[in-house]
């Protein structure tokens, strides 16, 4: 019996050595193409999540598997995008860091997975594509579509303010600032028509496509920077985000479900209950349309979002998403929250708190980010994942009317315990 039971943990022992091994990086090779576009290609040995960020001047690329012992720390590149890229092995994951020679423009970077391939030997491998400022961007349309393993928003985290540097600060409307000098001359006061008409829009900024060389000057609406905390519902201002949107359908589940169809139609029924409690609710876009509009980039875009809530001097932000992982497994709820004031972490407890008690899904909790619309933004604002459309159950169940009106009417009832 003992040397039974000691192959019997022989045995576990090799298996759980092998899962361990499962995802390795075995190579990491670039190229570029005739566009002068850039490719790092990371060979992995099964299925692994990614992301990308930026870090200054620096673009990495975090995969999550283990650094082959083979692979270098360091290659040499050809590129008018960069001389050299390094590959840091971080016990758990990998980061491949891509120092640049040249400012990117939004949106220039594109990462994506290829899958196994059996028939002609290629491994799983997560691309990352980089088009200098005088580049078009193709893309690949052999591409697969997968996210990772962080929530898969458009706001990702933002680790320095280099996009919106030079913005144009725009105060919202009060009786004291409505007083015109008359004095000014004719052609004057023209201009400055048609300025306040643009800032003036439910979208907070024109909706037409913008020349990238523009982003520096990006409109920012200031509230006043007074915000409500208690005292109940009734009269409480409330701007909610629909996360994604128009051209960015955000996460798409197995059946071509896509995230932006799912957050839109919860948000509006949040709304609805809302008001009925007596809340003014104002919402960041109430159809399937960018904010900011078509080709903005994602500065222009979320800031756009922020611009709805700062210029209606809302008490609250809130903004609704589906999340998504490579790994199907995993699901549930999850609220984000950054600590710019002393009640972000509060609504987002109050909020998650419903969600976790009444579903029969995972409790992810509540989580710190730095997301752009609620870090950004003066008031308190949270930012919802609702379950997982990856996960092929919760994609079943988040298509569903039950669950859309169950979703909204418990996020309604945190916030309604968050003003009490």
């Amino acid at each position: 019996m003992r040397k039974i039971f000691l192959l019997t943990l022989l045995a576990c022992c090799m298996l759980l050595g092998a899962v361990a091994q499962a995802a390795q990086i075995t190579d990491v090779k670039w190229g570029v193409n005739k566009a002068d576009v850039l490719r790092i290609v990371v060979d992995v040995t099964d299925t692994a999540g990614y992301a990308v960020d930026m870090e200054g001047d620096t673009l990495n690329l975090t995969v999550n598997a283990d650094k082959g012992a083979q692979v270098p720390h360091s290659k040499a590149v050809k590129s008018s995008l960069a001389d050299s890229l390094k590959i840091v092995d971080k016990g758990s994951y990998t980061v491949v860091r891509v120092p640049l020679k040249q400012r990117l423009l939004e949106k220039s970077y594109k990462a994506f997975v290829l899958k196994k391939d059996p028939a002609t030997g290629r491994p799983f491998r997560v691309v990352l594509d980089v088009t200098p400022r005088q580049a078009s961007y193709s893309g690949s349309g052999a591409a697969t579509t997968v996210v990772s393993n962080r929530p898969v928003v458009s706001n990702r985290p933002t680790k320095n303010n280099s996009s919106i540097k030079k913005n144009t600060v725009i105060k919202t409307s009060t009786a004291a600032d409505k007083k015109v000098d008359k004095k000014k001359s004719s052609s004057k006061k023209k201009n400055d028509n048609k300025k306040n008409t643009a800032a003036a829009k439910t979208e907070t900024i024109v909706n037409k496509p913008v020349n990238k060389s523009d982003t520096d000057k990006l409109a920012v609406i200031k509230g006043n920077g007074r915000f409500r905390t208690s005292g109940g519902l009734d009269g409480k201002i409330i701007t909610l985000d629909a996360g994604h949107g128009g051209s960015d359908p955000g996460a798409i589940g197995s059946d071509g479900t896509k995230e932006k169809n799912i957050t839109l139609p919860i948000t509006k029924m949040l709304k609805e209950i809302l008001e009925d409690k007596g809340a003014k609710v104002y919402m960041t876009r109430t159809t399937d349309v960018d904010v900011f509009g078509p080709n903005a980039s994602d500065a222009e875009e979320l800031q756009a979002r922020v611009n709805v809530g700062e210029k209606y001097n809302s008490d609250m932000f809130v903004s609704l998403h589906i999340n998504s992982s490579v790994n199907k497994n995993v699901g549930g709820f999850s609220t984000y929250y950054y600590p710019k004031t002393d009640n972000d972490l509060r609504l987002a407890q109050n909020i998650q708190n419903k969600l976790a008690a009444n579903f029969g899904v995972d409790d992810l909790g509540v989580r710190q980010a730095n997301f752009y619309v609620i870090k950004r933004i003066s008031m308190p604002a949270v930012l919802v994942e609702m379950c997982f459309i990856s996960n092929e159950k919760e994609l079943t169940l988040m298509k569903g009317q039950w669950f859309q009106k169950k979703t909204a009417r418990l996020i309604a009832e945190g916030i309604e315990k968050y003003f009490a």
